[in-house]
């Protein structure tokens, strides 16, 4: 069955069986969210999950990055997936049609934190997960995304439970009972992008992962087959054109979800939907010298599926904003650059950018299939007072095939991070993210999070 041949092997694959690509992988998906979630503790989502580990007052295990609050595993993975998922700007997965790293790094970095496990310890810990929640939405199919599920949310429970049951030591049958928890705790709707409830999304299912690990381990029950058969998770939950739970057994780790799709890292703050569109809208920009006084219209071509995540034609806040080619469109033509105080309140309603979202239009590209911000592609045309200028997008910024360099990861983590940590505390915890695989006890890393008082933060928030 695979509920059980899932967990035998997560349970009993071994480190030296993970290739060293994969586990190097995960170190590089470790460091970007930490980055983005570090950035993300300036958010007011922050602000709301900081008082709720004050007020709740649990055991001081494991550490909310960047504020240094002490509270359990649970509620630490809680807060630290909200700011890795505030800011968009966190990593996604081809095959989960969402955000893996936000759920598993939180999830992981609580519970290895608790049980002082080995920087090694949490990267296997990582891949596994994210083996297992690629397998998991491919089993799903496309159709759970399309029904308005947001599958980092409903399948990025089961991989923090994963990542947790890993690092805690669960055996098989242990790993099964979480599993079934997290079946009846698998939640998060379409509905709620471009709200402070999309990054929440990843807290609530980091957190859960954790709670139904930590309950497994401590006998609690539920069904072992929660993936198979009649009411099983997949006949529930599943789009109807999913892979087959038994072909994708023989599929795991051959090749790791890691190596294949690989994991896509953003290159700008925002939705995914709209990073095909940003590409070629800075091509188109770049060649034929355009700004925004010579753009007449700007009309982005999407395939059947691509933008559904984009729900704001018109948004009034930084948040909205995200989830609206129409607004990156336009502050992509006047500023020349998507920065993080791009998507501020203030910066979307600015007189010259209401001037602009007009201009964009979003046309429909039909064919056969359903595609997502990452998969597919994206035809771009700029019209001008100097003449019509188009281009496709076959490739994703930030994807394997269109990937984000060494230096532009440093940049970006160091940018995210130094807004809290200052210079001198980012580029250390990177020292230690880049060393991660030798370090005895991830305590280490963590307690880096932490800025040093001398550490002022930056306002992220401050329009430009």
């Amino acid at each position: 069955m695979f509920t059980q041949r899932l967990a035998e092997f997560v349970a009993n694959t071994q480190i030296k069986d993970i290739p060293v690509a994969v586990l190097r992988g995960s170190g590089h998906a470790m460091t970007d969210t930490m980055g983005c979630a570090l950035a993300g503790t300036l958010e007011p989502v922050a602000t709301a999950a900081t008082q709720w580990l004050n007020d709740i007052g649990a055991r001081a295990q494991s550490t909310m990055w960047g504020g240094g609050v002490r509270t359990s595993p649970a509620e630490a993975a809680f807060a630290n997936g909200i700011t890795s998922h505030a800011l968009d700007f966190d990593d996604s997965l081809l095959s989960l049609r969402g955000h893996p790293s936000s759920t598993i790094v939180p999830a992981a970095l609580a519970v290895g934190e608790a049980a002082k496990s080995s920087g090694q310890s949490v990267l296997a810990a990582y891949a596994l997960a994210l083996e297992v929640a690629g397998k998991i939405a491919r089993a799903l199919g496309q159709g759970h995304y399309m029904r308005g599920y947001h599958a980092t949310a409903t399948v990025g429970v089961f991989s923090a439970a994963t990542a947790a049951a890993r690092l805690w030591g669960l055996n098989a049958v242990q790993i099964q009972a979480a599993w079934g928890l997290c079946a009846s705790m698998s939640a998060g709707l379409l509905r709620n992008f471009g709200t402070m409830s999309k990054p929440f999304h990843a807290g609530h299912a980091a957190r859960n992962g954790v709670m139904a690990a930590w309950m497994a381990r401590n006998g609690f029950t539920a069904d072992t087959g929660i993936f198979d058969g009649k009411n099983g998770y997949f006949v529930t939950y599943g789009g109807g054109d999913g892979e087959r739970p038994e072909d994708l057994i023989a599929l795991l780790g051959k090749p790791w979800e890691m190596q294949a799709p690989g994991i896509y890292v953003k290159r700008w703050p925002c939705c995914y939907c709209n990073h095909r569109p940003i590409g070629g809208m800075l091509k188109l920009m770049k060649e034929h010298n355009i700004g925004a006084a010579d753009v007449e219209a700007v009309e982005i071509g999407f395939l059947p599926g691509s933008d559904e995540a984009l729900l704001s034609t018109n948004p009034q806040t930084g948040l909205e904003g995200k989830f609206s080619i129409e607004y990156v469109a336009s502050a992509l033509l006047l500023d020349g650059k998507l920065t993080l105080e791009t998507f501020t309140d203030p910066m979307v309603q600015r007189p010259e950018i209401r001037k602009l979202i007009p201009k964009v239009k979003r046309c429909r590209m039909e064919a056969e299939g359903t595609f997502s911000g990452i998969f597919g592609y994206t035809d771009v045309v700029i019209v001008t007072k100097q003449g019509r200028f188009e281009t496709r997008v076959e490739h994703t910024p930030g994807s394997p095939a269109w990937p984000m360099s060494d230096d532009d990861r440093v940049e970006k983590f160091l940018d995210s991070a130094g807004r809290v940590l200052g210079t001198v505390g980012a580029q250390r915890l990177l020292g230690l993210l880049d060393n991660c695989a030798s370090l005895a006890d991830i305590s280490e890393l963590v307690k880096a999070t932490v800025p040093a008082p001398s550490a002022g933060k930056v306002a992220a928030t401050a329009p430009v």
